[in-house]
């Protein structure tokens, strides 16, 4: 699956959101503990693309209001 045909992170609605941390929460169980942020946004990104979701570092960032 190349990065055309994921569904961005950002497009996923709030609970959408939620329920996939909730998920990734079980696989980090069996994942080696680290501190490195970009060990965990490669972690995490690698995971959600095996579910058709793009996730990068500018998504840490979080939704703005107006």
């Amino acid at each position: 699956m190349n990065d055309q045909e994921l569904q961005p992170w950002s497009s996923l609605t709030a609970a959408e959101q939620i329920e996939l941390r909730a998920d990734y929460q079980k696989e980090l169980e069996h994942q080696p503990l680290t501190c490195s942020l970009d060990e965990k946004v490669e972690r995490f990104s690698s995971w959600l693309a095996h579910r058709g979701i793009s996730f990068s570092s500018e998504d840490l960032r979080g939704r703005r209001s107006n």
